[in-house]
């Protein structure tokens, strides 16, 4: 009778220990696996990528360098912008700068960096950041041979030629309302150089550029050119942003104060636009 009683409590002992054990590692593989799908989750939740839509043939500001890559002062900036936001992994996407908008109206792109102004109707469709990463100081601009302009008023019955989308052309069309249209305005067709030569052939008189677009071009091309007179017009430069973007607009917004508070900005624009544009020139 004693040794059924010590086999039976044996019996249950082991029962009880099986159990136990079977709880355990039930316990042990609920962790692997809860483990397993957290690295899973990780994983598929690393930075966000960005797609910044922008072109190759702006001097100094976008475009291809001799050893084939893209660089200049905008996509600079945007590289700075990205090892400021961990959150997010940018990829540049180029293209010509006629097809920027439409890629970001039909989601192609999330942004563009192309030294942007805001615009009325740009504004009605897309979102800017509210920090300018950039001044562009439009002055008169010249053959380097005329000595006969140095003011608007020597611009009246002249050719200006500018893009026809452009912040220039908005002020001398605004210009003109008010000045009975003395300057005959004349849009510059594809490429970059289109301008240059019709100011080089006398198509056209002047047109309104930035001194490091000047010296870009006087370094590049058998055309020379001059600035000439005082600031006309010192554009805020944007990034454009789809309207549903606000957040990573704001969060650009943050990085650009960050860049411009350590120097950042200003050693960018030195670099590659020869001074530090990154203020207004009305304040300097």
């Amino acid at each position: 009778m004693k040794a059924c009683l010590e086999f039976q409590a044996g019996h249950e002992r082991g029962v009880q220990m099986r159990k136990k054990w079977r709880i355990i590692l039930g316990a042990i593989l609920l962790a692997l696996v809860l483990s397993g799908c957290g690295a899973k989750g990780e994983a598929s939740s690393g930075p966000k990528q960005v797609i910044i839509g922008t072109g190759t043939q702006f001097p100094n500001i976008c475009f291809i360098d001799k050893n084939g890559k893209l660089t200049g002062y905008d996509v600079e900036v945007m590289r700075a912008i990205d090892k400021k936001l961990p959150d997010y992994q940018f990829k540049f996407k180029t293209m010509d700068f006629a097809n920027l908008l439409t890629s970001l109206a039909n989601r192609k792109i999330d942004v563009v960096a192309h030294n942007m102004a805001k615009n009325k109707e740009r504004e009605k469709q897309f979102l800017f950041n509210q920090e300018p990463y950039n001044y562009s100081p439009l002055y008169i601009t010249t053959k380097k041979s005329n000595n006969s302009i140095h003011t608007l008023d020597d611009l009246n019955g002249k050719n200006v030629i500018v893009g026809a989308t452009s912040n220039a052309a908005d002020y001398i069309r605004n210009y003109n309302k008010k000045n009975d249209n003395k300057i005959h305005l004349r849009y510059a067709g594809q490429g970059s150089n289109d301008a240059a030569n019709q100011i080089e052939t006398g198509r056209a008189d002047a047109t309104l550029s930035t001194p490091f677009a000047v010296d870009f071009q006087n370094k590049t091309q058998s055309a020379k050119q001059k600035t000439v007179g005082k600031v006309i017009l010192d554009t805020k430069v944007y990034f454009i942003f789809a309207k549903n973007n606000k957040k990573l607009a704001d969060e650009v917004d943050t990085a650009i104060k960050e860049l411009e508070k350590d120097g950042t900005l200003k050693k960018l624009s030195e670099k590659w636009l020869g001074g530090d544009y990154s203020k207004s020139s009305f304040a300097k």
